[in-house]
């Protein structure tokens, strides 16, 4: 009897274990408060596409200013300093906008941050990013984007790509 309830005990135990284990990670933006803009760097020989779907939860329209930098792991910086235009409907709820955005020919795009400054907020669903010569890539924010500050994701492993300066 006292064998059978330790190896129950120890099935519990392991079960326990592999359930914490075996959890997926799933990464969320991060402010970025010391986030250096390259715009020495926007001099631009490569073509991008970003698109950009604004929530269902986000409030039905936004005035804000948008701004977006991306890059790679070796310090190839992308930066539009202004995508929105409330004239002609940008980031409504439930939407999905596409910009074409020149700047550096980068490898793999591996960072993404958003800039809002306003009063109206905005919810960002998701944003992918098209390259001539890498992969697309899509981060998924579904959160608000917070006002005055850098917020978005670095997936870069620990390159140059957080060293770059403020707005």
């Amino acid at each position: 009897m006292m064998k059978a309830v330790s190896f129950l005990l120890h099935l519990g135990f392991l079960f326990t274990f592999a359930q914490g284990s075996s959890r997926s990670i799933i990464p969320q933006p991060q402010p970025l408060t010391s986030f250096n803009i390259n715009k020495t760097q926007n001099a631009g020989s490569c073509s991008y596409t970003v698109s950009i779907q604004t929530s269902c939860s986000s409030p039905r329209y936004t005035r804000d200013q948008i701004s977006i930098a991306f890059g790679d792991a070796y310090g190839n910086q992308v930066y539009a300093p202004r995508i929105d235009d409330p004239y002609s409907r940008t980031f409504e709820s439930c939407s999905t906008d596409t910009f074409k955005i020149s700047g550096p020919c980068t490898y793999q795009i591996c960072y993404v941050y958003l800039y809002r400054s306003g009063y109206d907020g905005w919810k960002t669903e998701a944003v992918t990013i098209y390259g001539h010569y890498t992969k697309a890539v899509t981060f998924y924010y579904n959160s608000f984007i917070p006002n005055g500050v850098w917020y978005g994701f670095n997936q870069c492993n620990g390159a140059a790509a957080s060293s770059t300066s403020s707005m």
